[in-house]
């Protein structure tokens, strides 16, 4: 495009928009270390771009590919445009994300969470596949370069606490004023709908004994599941325990309360302590919630994972 411009006569340019990494903050921050974590599959590097420190004495961040492909980028501006306005690959960015982070402490504190979440995602899909796209090695790198380890994620410490508790699968959300509540199996629920019923009751000021669905109310859907639809797993995934806190809602105050409170869970953090059925992930994920796993199957019935 800027070969055929300077043929018209038209004296274009060109910039790159690109928020990741972040130039001006160090290169090990773990804003940036997230970054590496989020493209462990492509296998991007943070650097210090040499090209920008030879030239302004400044050091700035980049990644390899962009500072391996700039001497071809500088030549290729000056056969078209007589020579290149960038004396670096830093040059060409515009980003500006660095100078707009007001709390840095919160910064970090996110993308070290981000980078065990990663991980956990490593682990889970080689755990279901047999292989993983990302570099599971890198990805304990980069851990150990933002000085974090998985006894960092508080949910996940709750999860398993009280799965040793219950002696079975347990789930953990953290909401946003700190307060972790737990999930447990039980004949009708699986552990993350339990911590989700949970969860709802406490953004209300529900009493955690008080019943927001009704045993009667779930029979028919562990019936339809069962006897007409053929699955082992009677316990309710959460889509099914929203759809029966939704009908409960139109006659139980407590229940539509609750149902008010869903919005209030995007960006919590929640954990559970095995391998979660697809349809479960996909809940969590359109409520915005951060879902990580144990990488194991519950070992003794696998009824609720499986259908």
């Amino acid at each position: 495009q800027l070969y055929h411009e300077y043929k018209r006569g038209v004296k274009a340019g060109y910039a790159k928009f690109e928020t990741f990494p972040i130039w001006n903050l160090p290169l090990k921050h773990p804003v940036n270390l997230a970054y590496e974590a989020a493209t462990a599959d492509l296998n991007d590097v943070n650097m210090i771009d040499p090209f920008h420190l030879d030239a302004y004495g400044k050091t700035t961040v980049n990644y390899n590919r962009d500072i391996e492909i700039f001497p071809v980028v500088r030549a290729m501006f000056e056969l078209i445009a007589g020579k290149s306005p960038y004396q670096s690959p830093t040059d060409m960015g515009v980003n500006m994300a660095g100078n707009c982070i007001m709390d840095d402490d919160a910064c970090r504190r996110a993308s070290e969470q981000e980078i065990i979440r990663r991980y956990y995602k490593c682990l889970c899909d080689k755990k279901r596949n047999g292989t993983t796209k990302d570099n599971l090695n890198k990805l304990e790198l980069l851990m150990n370069q933002a000085s974090v380890s998985v006894q960092d994620r508080a949910v996940r410490n709750a999860a398993l606490a009280k799965e040793e508790q219950t002696d079975g699968p347990s789930a953990a959300i953290e909401l946003p004023d700190g307060t972790i509540v737990t999930g447990k199996t039980s004949a009708l629920l699986g552990p993350m709908a339990g911590a989700l019923l949970n969860a709802l009751k406490h953004l209300t000021g529900i009493d955690k004994e008080t019943d927001l669905v009704s045993p009667q109310a779930i029979k028919p859907i562990q019936d339809l599941k069962t006897v007409y639809l053929g699955s082992k797993n009677p316990r309710l995934h959460t889509d099914e325990v929203l759809i029966a806190l939704s009908a409960s809602a139109e006659d139980n105050v407590l229940a539509r309360q609750a149902m008010e409170k869903l919005p209030e869970l995007r960006g919590c953090d929640a954990h559970c302590t095995v391998l979660l059925s697809s349809v479960d992930e996909q809940i969590c994920n359109r409520l915005g919630m951060y879902l990580t796993c144990e990488p194991k199957y519950e070992e003794a019935s696998r009824l609720y994972h499986k259908n």
